[in-house]
């Protein structure tokens, strides 16, 4: 009989809690879908912009050297970028903290992984990622779920984590 006063305290302290812990706003996450593929759907007509299958897209603003390689999904890049809402908030940039940042690529958002292959140590590209290449319908920090987003990207260099091909010992 104890128990029963016990769990119906422990149900009161946790309502209250999960209360707190909501999911994004669906209204606002079915309006920034919508707003988000009205934008990709015209910004694929504007100069200079190449649209990918899947629906990521990307201008170049500078080409590096033609001769430059590729990095690939396993390898660790070094970039400035700056990443907006359509909106034009910023919400992180490497070029307002003055120092270039270095990610496995493979941890990144799967807009990036394949926008930064496609691209050579010395190129600048803007690149919209769709919500679902990004971070989809989830809120993370102050980018709100279903959000497309644009990145000002430099890829200054790579570090290739490439394991060399093996080659038959004579």
């Amino acid at each position: 009989m104890r128990l029963l006063p016990i769990a119906a305290a422990a149900l009161l302290l946790a309502l209250p809690l999960t209360a707190c812990k909501k999911g994004p706003d669906p209204a606002v996450a079915a309006a920034n879908l919508q707003t988000g593929e009205a934008f990709l759907a015209k910004n694929k007509t504007a100069p200079g912009v190449v649209t990918l299958t899947d629906g990521v897209q990307y201008r170049i603003v500078t080409s590096g050297p033609a001769t430059g390689s590729s990095p690939k999904a396993v390898d660790e890049v070094k970039v400035h970028y700056e990443g907006k809402l359509l909106d034009g908030t910023v919400f992180d940039s490497s070029f307002e903290r003055g120092a270039p940042a270095t990610f496995p690529l493979r941890g990144l958002i799967p807009a990036w992984v394949e926008g930064i292959q496609l691209m050579k140590p010395g190129d600048e590209w803007i690149l919209w990622a769709p919500a679902s290449l990004a971070y989809g319908d989830e809120d993370k920090g102050p980018i709100p779920a279903n959000s497309v987003l644009e990145f000002k990207i430099q890829l200054i260099d790579f570090l290739s984590l490439t394991p060399p091909p093996s080659t038959p010992v004579p």
